[in-house]
């Protein structure tokens, strides 16, 4: 994965809105009044990112293989269940 960040400001808003996704591939979201504040809280994330945990990797593994499963039913002309 890679570091990746974006800062919105949409027109008539009083905040700025902020995403960052670190080395490992967590997202996480903010808002704030002043702009200094986003990239103040880019440096955060990013500084205290600390690798998956196990369950982490495991919670990953299982949405790819479900997301694979579905992929191959819509391939095939299947409508997925997923209850």
């Amino acid at each position: 994965m890679c570091r990746d960040y974006s800062i919105t400001k949409h027109k008539g808003n009083t905040h700025y809105q902020v995403y960052v996704t670190d080395s490992y591939g967590r997202e996480k979201g903010n808002f704030f009044t002043e702009l200094q504040d986003c990239y103040d809280f880019v440096y955060e994330v990013w500084e205290q990112e600390k690798p998956l945990t196990d369950k982490e990797v495991e919670q990953n593994l299982l949405s790819r293989a479900i997301l694979d499963c579905i992929e191959i039913d819509k391939n095939n002309n299947k409508q997925p269940i997923l209850d």
